[in-house]
C-alpha cells in the first residue's frame, strides 16, 4: 500500500462500511448522509471502486443474495481495511491539526 493519501470515494465507502456491512445502495446512501449530501456516488464509479477495495483486500464479500430477481452483495471490511481506514484517519487528523496550528500562529498572507 502507498503512503499516498486514499482517493476520496474509497476513504467514504471504507467509512460506509466501518460500523456495519451493507449492500451497494445502502453504502451510496451512507456515504450520501456521510457528506450531507455532496458526495452522491453514482452506480459505475461506486462498483469500480468496490471492485478495487476487493481485489485489494480491503473489504470482502459477506454475504449474496438475490433479491427480487436480482443479484445483491453485502459488502464487510476486513482487518486489513479497518487497519488502512484507521491509519488514514490519522494522517488526515495530523494534516488537519497542521493546518490549525498554523492558522493560530497568525501569520500574514504573503503580498500579491
Amino acid at each position: 500500500m502507498s503512503e499516498r493519501g486514499m482517493q476520496e470515494l474509497a476513504l467514504l465507502l471504507l467509512t460506509a462500511l466501518a460500523n456495519a456491512p451493507r449492500h451497494g445502495y445502502a453504502i451510496a446512501q451512507e456515504v450520501k448522509a456521510i457528506t450531507d449530501g455532496r458526495v452522491v456516488p453514482r452506480t459505475g464509479a461506486l462498483y469500480g471502486a468496490l471492485d478495487r477495495l476487493l481485489h485489494e483486500g480491503l473489504i470482502e464479500v459477506a454475504r449474496e443474495e438475490v433479491v427480487g430477481g436480482r443479484a445483491r452483495r453485502t459488502f464487510a471490511l476486513t482487518d486489513r481495511g479497518r487497519e488502512r481506514l484507521a491509519a488514514e484517519a490519522e494522517r488526515l487528523a495530523a494534516t488537519a491539526r497542521e493546518v490549525q496550528r498554523r492558522l493560530a500562529d497568525g501569520g500574514s498572507a504573503v503580498p500579491a
